[in-house]
């Protein structure tokens, strides 16, 4: 069986080496954490239907890995992670126009035929939607979808690598870079070891670039700053509200233990900016007291920063590096990281074990986004 180092432990590293180990392959697992480490930060919302992105390529990942979530939830909880931070509460998307109510009903349903797991899609009047979340604001109706789920992103990274381990995967913190003969990637190298592998896998996020530096090569990414706020309501239990959906870029969304998830910011800068802003904080809370006024009363309890790495044309790449046969390359999932991320990863799984994938590479392929130096 093959010999595999994976290069970034995020949502997608994570999934990778879980799959691997299944599968009785030698994996180790490195990561060195870094503060702003997109999964760290991220809660996801796992409801790709209602979109109205177009994107055939994006709703292919998002319907697959909305699909998968059941079966590997299963599958961790058989090896005894209890703890994967994913339950199926739902989701509401309020809107103060019927139409556009109507509109989101009749474009979810349309996809139902492919995808069973959106369960029931209703509207739902202004006293249903507040009786499952209590504080939203009057004059809102919603849409309802029943089979929508939440997911604690740090949470299911952590299970998948707990289990992964269960199976005998190796999981270091530490730095680490590719090893090189003659110009090959023959493994990885830490301050501490040399590890040969078969397969490399770099899933490593805005940091990515680093490890690719002495192959002389260089993958176009750009960055996408999200700041988020966790909040608490005194007296009150919030496991089981719905994600709330608002027609805007962010989302509220409770997780277990009374927390409530108000963000993110989607900001696009040039450097990494590791700060929680003023700007930040204040375009969240004002976005999130629009639709959800009951929360003014709320205890805030953290805020965190998290990278989103982006391609041009806001489609995940992966596959083999050009050049580099036994090196296996992933980024660019943007928003839909916590989506995508398990599918994508047993996909990649799949095919550092010689299996055919079950997606087309060739949509998502690297070659466009590489430039040599």
């Amino acid at each position: 069986m093959k010999n595999i180092s994976i290069i970034g432990a995020g949502i997608i590293g994570a999934s990778i080496g879980f799959e691997l180990a299944k599968n009785g392959a030698r994996v180790t697992i490195v990561d060195r954490e870094d503060f702003g480490q997109a999964t760290k930060a991220a809660a996801g919302i796992i409801c790709p239907w209602t979109s109205q992105r177009r994107n055939k390529r994006w709703y292919k990942l998002a319907m697959e890995g909305a699909k998968h979530y059941p079966s590997l939830i299963t599958e961790l909880k058989d090896l005894g992670e209890m703890d994967t931070g994913y339950d199926k509460v739902g989701a509401i998307s309020p809107h103060d126009n019927p139409e556009k109510l109507e509109a989101m009903v009749k474009r979810t349903l349309k996809r139902k035929d492919e995808a069973p797991e959106i369960g029931d899609v209703t509207i739902l009047s202004e006293q249903d939607s507040k009786a499952l979340f209590p504080p939203l604001a009057d004059g809102y109706q919603s849409v309802h979808v029943s089979g929508a789920a939440r997911v604690d992103g740090w949470a299911l990274r952590n299970s998948l690598l707990s289990a992964a381990k269960k199976l005998g995967a190796v999981v270091l913190q530490e730095d680490c870079s590719l090893m090189l003969k003659n110009s090959s990637v023959i493994g990885i190298e830490t301050k501490h070891q040399k590890i040969h592998a078969d397969e490399v896998i770099i899933t490593a996020g805005v940091w990515a670039n680093e490890l690719l530096r002495p192959l002389q090569m260089t993958i176009n990414l750009s960055f996408q700053k999200g700041q988020i706020i966790h909040l608490q309501m005194p007296g009150i239990n919030s496991d089981l509200w719905p994600v709330v959906m608002p027609p805007h870029d962010q989302y509220i969304l409770s997780l277990t233990g009374n927390r409530i998830v108000i963000g993110a910011t989607h900001e696009n800068d040039e450097v990494l900016d590791y700060r929680l802003t003023m700007a930040g904080m204040k375009e969240i809370m004002d976005k999130a007291l629009k639709f959800a006024p009951g929360l003014h009363n709320s205890t805030f309890i953290e805020a965190k920063v998290g990278f989103r790495p982006f391609t041009a044309d806001f489609l995940p790449i992966f596959g083999r590096l050009p050049g580099h046969k036994n090196v296996i390359f992933a980024n660019g999932l943007g928003a839909s990281g916590l989506t995508m991320g398990p599918f994508l990863g047993q996909q990649l799984a799949k095919l550092a074990l010689d299996n055919e994938p079950d997606i087309h590479l060739a949509d998502y392929a690297l070659d466009e986004f590489i430039s040599s130096k």
